[in-house]
């Protein structure tokens, strides 16, 4: 495992899914993690939250018992580690702004950022886009993971050292039937990682953007359950089955870590081959 011990981390919405598998995996390589989502079990105003956000996704997260905030910091915690859940919504900058200051004050430092959290539930093709859930979409994957990165910046320009991660997607770089929204979000973080990486590379910060495939966290069993279209997607890949958490969680421990050092500007697809041509 890649060493990422003296390290902080902040993912976003890592309640669950993906973002709560990466922040175990960095946690395992020895890094501080930090845990940001719009769903923290304790808040008293959960199912609101979950409301406010206007996604269907998260209310059913919390329906079906899948935040796991403050028992992902604890687990890490359990390892030795300093872990945190705090309750951050992307799209509030000055919420963002304070969070990033006070991981700053209680942790020391701010080396990692996963720009994780994203909305997923707009499937419409062009005629039927909602003009509202697009320009939600805009300001939850888009302009969300922008707030992160600016604020997030200043600290790792203070130590000379950072990684930036932005969680792209194959419907980024193929296109999406019906997801119009998404695809053209996820394209966009493509082009923010790499400006990212340009400006960062003089302050040894890299940028990378993961793409990842059909990934088997709960959204997506609970999405391709009893939905032909998704065995054809899995015919698609290589491997004839979809990925998991940990695959993708394994490939940011290594962006992050000192070994992909000279990797910056990247888009790495953990798709199990979906975009090749295949018979």
């Amino acid at each position: 495992m890649f060493d990422l011990s003296g390290k902080v981390a902040v993912v976003t919405g890592a309640s669950r899914g993906l973002g709560r598998q990466d922040a175990l995996t960095l946690a395992q390589a020895g890094a501080d993690v930090v845990i940001t989502d719009i769903l923290v079990e304790d808040d008293p105003d959960l199912q609101k939250s979950a409301e406010a956000s206007e996604s269907v996704l998260a209310q059913v997260a919390v329906s079906q018992g899948w935040v796991h905030s403050n028992a992902t910091a604890e687990e890490i915690r359990k390892m030795g580690r300093k872990s945190l859940a705090i309750k951050m919504d992307v799209t509030n900058r000055e919420q963002v702004r304070e969070v990033f200051k006070k991981v700053r004050e209680q942790f020391g430092r701010l080396d990692i950022l996963i720009n994780n959290a994203a909305t997923l539930d707009h499937a419409a093709q062009i005629p039927n886009q909602s003009y509202e859930l697009w320009d939600r979409d805009v300001r939850v994957n888009l302009t969300g993971a922008f707030n992160c990165t600016k604020e997030a910046w200043p600290y790792m320009v203070e130590h000379k050292w950072g990684r930036l991660i932005f969680m792209s997607s194959v419907a980024g770089t193929l296109g999406g039937f019906g997801q119009a929204s998404y695809s053209s979000t996820k394209a966009g973080l493509i082009g923010l990682a790499r400006t990212a990486a340009l400006e960062g590379g003089r302050h040894n910060i890299t940028a990378n953007a993961i793409a990842p495939g059909i990934i088997e966290s709960e959204a997506g069993k609970a999405a391709a359950e009893n939905n032909p279209m998704y065995e054809r997607f899995k015919q698609r890949t290589v491997f004839k089955r979809f990925g998991q958490p940990v695959d993708i969680a394994n490939t940011i421990a290594f962006l992050c870590s000192e070994e992909a050092g000279y990797i910056t500007g990247a888009v790495i697809e953990v798709a199990g081959g979906i975009p090749l041509f295949t018979a």
